[in-house]
């Protein structure tokens, strides 16, 4: 009797749609059992997939790491096994880059269950609506209003995020970014700071969320998060939140928020790899994705979910509203080394908007991370 393992991410939109669609997976396919267990976010950011493949026949993965795993053997790869129809459809049905972000060195290497990039979320009980440039952001956060999501790996996406919302290269040659325009993201996120309440630079986006749909005195608006439908959704949260485009650095233009979100690989060690591969490519499908993978608390990253009027009356519009946001996000590197520069980048952003280094310092390390990590 088949029994698979997976490994997904500690929180309800990580979970619960897992364990909902596997239990109906099995009430499907009598004698196969698929179980789940969780670990934190930062694990889900940080643990390679090489410490995860020996023990799980499915993964919930992030893709950055593709680029370490691409060469490695360590992953199925979906394209090749007689699904090449299932696969053209599922890249049609993308949300943004959700689908290629799994795609590396001409293989697919895990197929996108869930799309997230930093979009803006408010309490319309607070304010009447989002601003949609940084000169609104700024006048919300003079009056006390703002709060966003600041820990390192945070700091470290918002900054890469406003660079290429201003149309500066990032990890493109020799240079992580041009000086210059470094300077101005520095003095954009270091201004906003300033007047924040200082707990941001603790908070992950959760935090954030879990601090402004469950306080009564809470700030009304952050520029900035990955989105969580869930915090959207009536009964989930005291104060359910409205979420909407990012705002652009000069204008009315979200675009270049780094790329988030999840998709499900398989194990190229499992003995059940033919039903993990099934079960993969049924939760990726539009009609699980809008239907039970969302009604278990799943953000899908399919776009017939995405277009679905019953996905957008159940949050608010969170799908329609933020849609732009991310059919314009970036795709970060993914190079075999980035994930280290990921790490040490995220604590250099973070040191300056600590006020314990210099601009110049910070962008002088930032490059020297870059560097150790293309070598």
């Amino acid at each position: 009797m088949p029994e698979l393992l997976g490994m997904t991410w500690d929180h309800s939109r990580g979970f619960d749609p897992m364990v909902a669609t596997s239990e109906a997976w099995a009430k499907a396919h009598p004698g196969v059992t698929i179980r789940w267990e969780k670990r934190s976010l930062q694990a889900f950011a940080d643990r390679p997939i090489e410490e995860m493949a020996d023990r799980y026949d499915l993964m919930v993965i992030d893709h950055p790491h593709v680029g370490e795993v691409a060469g490695s053997g360590l992953l199925m790869a979906f394209d090749g096994i007689g699904r090449d129809g299932d696969l053209a459809t599922l890249a049609a049905q993308s949300v943004g880059l959700s689908h290629p972000s799994y795609e590396f060195g001409g293989r697919q290497w895990a197929l996108a269950v869930d799309a997230a990039t930093p979009v803006a979320a408010f309490r319309p009980d607070l304010i009447a609506g989002a601003p949609h440039d940084w000169s609104g952001v700024m006048e919300l956060a003079r009056a006390g209003k703002v709060a966003f999501a600041l820990i390192p790996i945070n700091a470290l996406m918002t900054f890469m995020g406003l660079a290429r919302n201003i149309g500066a290269t990032v990890a493109e040659s020799a240079d992580f970014i041009d000086r210059a325009a470094g300077a101005e993201v520095l003095g954009l996120i270091g201004d906003v700071v300033a007047l924040m309440d200082p707990r941001c630079l603790t908070l992950d986006p959760i935090g954030i969320y879990e601090w402004m749909g469950r306080t009564a005195e809470a700030p009304a608006y952050s520029p900035f998060g990955y989105g969580y439908t869930n915090y959207s959704r009536s009964g989930y949260c005291r104060f359910p939140l409205n979420f909407t485009d990012a705002p652009g650095v000069h204008g009315d233009d979200p675009s270049g928020t780094v790329l988030g979100g999840t998709g499900i690989a398989v194990s190229a060690a499992s003995v059940h790899r033919e039903i993990a591969a099934d079960y993969a490519f049924w939760i990726a499908g539009a009609d699980c994705q809008k239907g039970m993978f969302f009604e278990a608390g799943g953000q899908p990253g399919n776009a017939v979910a995405w277009e679905d009027e019953g996905c957008n009356a159940a949050t608010r519009d969170f799908f329609r509203a933020t849609r732009r946001t991310l059919d314009t996000a970036w795709l970060r590197p993914r190079y075999d080394g980035y994930m280290g520069f990921q790490d040490r980048g995220g604590d250099i952003v973070h040191a300056f908007l600590r006020g314990d280094t210099s601009a110049s310092a910070t962008l002088d390390a930032l490059q020297a991370a870059y560097e150790e990590s293309r070598a």
